[in-house]
């Protein structure tokens, strides 16, 4: 039996059809706090984060089991080295070209911790079977508050059109490792609709592993954009984005914001989330999805962000805490359109998740649509 501890200590069984546990064939509704409006900290203008002052890549707590698939990528014989050990050998122009050329990217910029400020976006060419970006655990690159980080699309004929289903294509696949990103900032960029403060992909396959976002932030407002650190679109025959053992956010100051998923956004695909940590993030939109009248839309999901029809957002070993949502889901906006999509919540904390106007009741922080209630076994939502 599936067992969902409430605030208070309460247990809620949504093995059974109970109400309370949320809406059925996709019927639920905002019922939530009435908790009022979130608005968002302002610090998206401040372009020096010291990536010292975050916490470390992952959630100590979690212990679920990483498939291979999901685990780092080997970067024994890489095919760029950035630097030549020293760190004025670790330029934004040296990041920009390795990203391009593609292949397995390594970085010697000396023995100490170095963050490389790119004044443009590195961007995938769609032609490299791979693109891996590893740190190593020293490396954090910064958008400088003015710059998105890091881009592929399979569907930019700039980054060159590889297929004539570039929405469906299993290449480039794209991996970040080892890695912080800080300060990353897509205000006002136009590609697939905006959203991706620091990394934006859509089309082939991408993963995340051991890799820390800190202040990162997209556009305030619309009612589908988003995703201040991370934006998914088309996923190769819809397998998932992975996230494993990474950290977005962990103080006000560090956490994500944009209009919706101050943390993660995506539309219409699939995200397995293990043993990572999101913590003050913020969804600080206006008006929702669609949006009201007279409002420019936005404000879910402070952590997270899905909509679309078939996909999944599974989280084993999660930890969230502290995200907000000036509209719903403090922690997680869950939409399926068609009903299709399942939400999995396993071995995990969701705790202090503050939705400023509407909930899915019984699952404080979260949000959900769709046929199925969430499974959620050995979790505390409080």
């Amino acid at each position: 039996m599936t067992r969902t501890r409430l605030a208070g200590g309460i247990f809620l069984s949504c093995a059974i059809a109970l109400a309370g546990c949320g809406g059925s064939g996709g019927a639920a509704s905002p019922g939530g706090t009435g908790a009022g409006s979130i608005t968002g900290g302002g610090n998206g203008g401040d372009p020096d984060t010291n990536p010292d002052a975050g916490p470390p890549a992952g959630n100590p707590d979690g212990h679920c089991t990483v498939p291979p698939e999901a685990q780092a990528e080997d970067t024994s014989h890489p095919t760029t080295v950035v630097g030549d050990g020293t760190p004025a050998g670790c330029t934004s122009a040296a990041v920009v070209a390795a990203v391009a050329k593609g292949g397995v990217i390594t970085f010697d910029c000396g023995p100490d911790p170095i963050v490389i400020t790119l004044d443009q976006t590195a961007k995938v060419v769609n032609t490299s079977p791979k693109v891996v970006l590893d740190g190593g655990g020293k490396v954090t690159l910064s958008g400088g508050g003015k710059t998105r980080i890091l881009y592929q699309d399979t569907c930019d004929q700039a980054q060159t059109w590889t297929t004539s289903h570039c929405q469906n294509q299993d290449t480039p696949a794209l991996t970040v490792q080892n890695l912080t990103f800080v300060d990353g900032n897509s205000t006002g960029q136009v590609e697939e609709g905006g959203g991706g403060g620091a990394i934006l992909v859509r089309g082939g396959r991408f993963k995340i592993v051991n890799s820390r976002f800190f202040h990162d932030v997209c556009d305030p407002t619309g009612p589908d954009l988003g995703g201040a650190a991370v934006r998914v679109l088309s996923q190769y025959d819809n397998l998932p984005v992975y996230v494993v053992n990474s950290t977005f956010g962990g103080s006000p100051s560090l956490g994500g914001q944009c209009s919706n998923g101050g943390g993660l956004s995506s539309i219409g695909v699939s995200y397995t989330v293990l043993n990572s940590f999101f913590d003050h993030n913020e969804a600080i939109g206006d008006g929702a999805n669609p949006a009201e009248e007279g409002t420019p839309g936005g404000g879910s999901g402070g952590a997270i962000y899905n909509d679309g029809d078939t996909y999944t957002l599974t989280l084993c070993g999660v930890k969230m805490t502290n995200n907000t949502a000036n509209e719903g889901g403090g922690a997680i906006f869950f939409v399926s359109n068609d009903g299709t999509g399942s939400l999995v919540i396993q071995d995990s904390t969701l705790e202090m998740n503050k939705s400023g106007k509407f909930e899915t009741q019984g699952y404080p922080g979260i949000f959900w649509m769709t046929n199925a209630k969430p499974t959620v076994t050995n979790s505390t939502i409080q």
